[in-house]
C-alpha cells in the first residue's frame, strides 16, 4: 500500500474504530449552525477514508450522530479499480478514463467506476493489483490497480 498524508476530524463514536472505513458525503443542513463544522468537514465529499488512530477522549454532542463525534486521524483509503490492461503499469501518471460501460447491473461496474472517482482526474499507478475477478461483458482487458491522487 502506498504512502499517504493524514488528517484530523471528527466522526461520529460510532465510526471512530482504528481501521474503519467511510466514504464522506459533505455536510447536511443540520451542520450550519455547529460550532465545529469546519474541524468536520475538512474532508473531499465522496471520497473514501479509514481511520488511523483516535486522538483523545473528548466527545463532542452533535446534531447529527446521537451519541456525538470524537476526533480522529484518518488518509484516504487506496483506490482500487479496474483498468484496461495495456495502460496498467506501475508507477505511470495516468488521467482516469473509466471503462465506457452503462451496465450498472454488472458485477464489476463498482470496481471500473469507483466511488469518488472523477473522469479526467490524475492519479498514479501505485501497484498492479491483479488480474480481473471476472471477464468483462464488453471484451475488455482489465487489471486491478491501486491508485493514489
Amino acid at each position: 500500500m502506498s504512502e499517504a498524508s493524514t488528517q484530523i476530524t471528527l466522526i461520529g463514536i460510532k465510526l471512530a474504530t482504528i481501521g474503519m472505513e467511510f466514504t464522506f458525503n459533505g455536510p447536511t443542513p443540520d451542520c450550519d449552525t455547529c460550532k465545529l463544522r469546519n474541524t468536520c468537514m475538512n474532508l473531499e465529499p465522496a471520497r473514501r477514508y479509514r481511520v488511523l488512530g483516535t486522538r483523545g477522549e473528548l466527545i463532542h454532542e452533535c446534531p447529527i450522530h446521537e451519541a456525538g463525534v470524537r476526533a480522529v486521524e484518518v488518509t484516504e483509503s487506496p483506490i482500487i479499480a479496474a483498468l484496461d490492461a495495456r495502460k496498467a503499469f506501475p508507477g505511470s501518471k495516468i488521467v482516469f478514463d473509466p471503462v465506457r460501460c452503462d451496465q450498472s447491473d454488472c458485477r464489476m461496474f463498482e470496481i471500473c467506476h469507483p466511488v469518488g472517482m472523477k473522469d479526467g482526474e490524475r492519479l498514479t499507478i501505485v501497484d498492479v493489483v491483479g488480474e480481473s475477478p471476472e471477464d468483462c461483458a464488453h471484451g475488455y482487458s482489465l487489471k486491478l490497480v491501486e491508485l493514489k491522487r
